[in-house]
């Protein structure tokens, strides 16, 4: 049933062909107000090409890449997303995000923009992405530089990076910070403390060893995999672990 106002009022329409009784046409997931007549309503038109129904939340997923150790984890999100094009990813890339990924990897910051499927300069807190309005899965800053971690806790949109958090934060969607720092001090722990207040989820790439990793390539896969599902994204990058194989064997 597609819900309308009808020009006497509140009402219904389960036409979803062409125009009925009432005066209202479903187009597409719209609906358009058809004047009946000499004396319809012309306010009517004010409605014309509202959006009715449930929509389906828009398959976009945010990905920052700052400037701690770890720029492997955003390269292997977006390589892995490149393939599901059924999911629109936004990239962020801090400068001291590029010249990690040059220090780190095989790969050139031009190269790893290729794989996002829009790219944002950091620069720009008018992008679509520093707005509520435009809604996402969430958003993945990995790894997470204590600098861009104090600007989350700190609620202080210092460039497009931390104001992307804060949008996400504030419209309650999850924002999952790979902080990649260590050891840690009270101020680090503080922050985290902070930002995980605020709601994001703290997610240091710490590999996990019940998924019997052969490579370093298996952890960065597996540490990516529970990221990803963390905001919803179903992969098989990871182990689901479904119970020890001998929960019988010897006590610690």
């Amino acid at each position: 049933m597609v819900p309308c106002v009808a020009p006497g009022g509140l009402g219904s329409c389960t036409n979803t062909r062409g125009k009925c009784k009432k005066g209202i046409r479903f187009e597409g997931g719209f609906v358009s107000r058809i004047p009946t007549g000499s004396g319809a309503p012309r306010l009517a038109t004010l409605i014309d090409t509202r959006p009715v129904g449930v929509f389906a939340l828009p398959q976009r997923l945010i990905v920052a890449i700052t400037g701690a150790s770890g720029a492997i984890f955003g390269i292997r999100i977006l390589e892995t997303l490149a393939r599901d094009k059924s999911i629109e990813t936004h990239l962020v890339v801090s400068p001291a995000g590029r010249a990690t990924i040059a220090q780190e990897t095989e790969w050139q910051p031009r190269d790893v923009e290729a794989l996002a499927s829009v790219v944002h300069p950091p620069a720009n807190i008018g992008a679509s992405i520093a707005s509520g309005s435009f809604e996402t899965l969430g958003m993945i800053v990995a790894p997470c530089s204590i600098k861009t971690l104090s600007a989350v806790a700190n609620c202080y949109s210092s460039d497009l990076v931390a104001r992307a958090a804060d949008v996400q934060l504030k419209e309650g969607r999850p924002v999952v910070l790979m902080v990649r720092e260590t050891p840690l001090h009270k101020g680090h722990l503080r922050l985290m403390s902070e930002a995980a207040d605020h709601g994001a989820v703290i997610f240091p790439p710490v590999p996990a060893f019940y998924g019997r990793p052969k490579t370093l390539d298996d952890m960065v896969n597996a540490t990516v995999g529970r990221a990803l599902a963390r905001v919803g994204i179903r992969n098989e990058l990871y182990f689901e672990w479904l119970g020890m194989k001998n929960p019988n064997g010897p006590a610690e």
